[in-house]
């Protein structure tokens, strides 16, 4: 299992995107997009999985949150 998050910057801090990505054996399974505010499934598995994080409140609240906490918070960082 993999896991990568992306922050894309438009316009400095104005407009943030959030995308954490989900990976095993090599394979892309799911991703949650801010722009979509919830996670995707993208192979058989992956819809289970993204199932499963968007039946839960709180999953879904701290990943809508992380735009402010994870990327915004860096941005100087990065």
């Amino acid at each position: 299992r993999m896991f990568k998050s992306e922050c894309h910057f438009i316009n400095g801090t104005e407009k943030v995107r959030l995308v954490d990505r989900g990976f095993y054996n090599r394979e892309e399974i799911a991703r949650y997009d801010s722009d979509v505010g919830r996670y995707v499934g993208l192979t058989p598995y992956g819809e289970k999985v993204a199932r499963n994080l968007n039946s839960n409140p709180a999953i879904l609240e701290d990943a809508r949150n992380a735009v402010d906490t994870y990327c915004r918070h860096n941005y100087e960082v990065s």
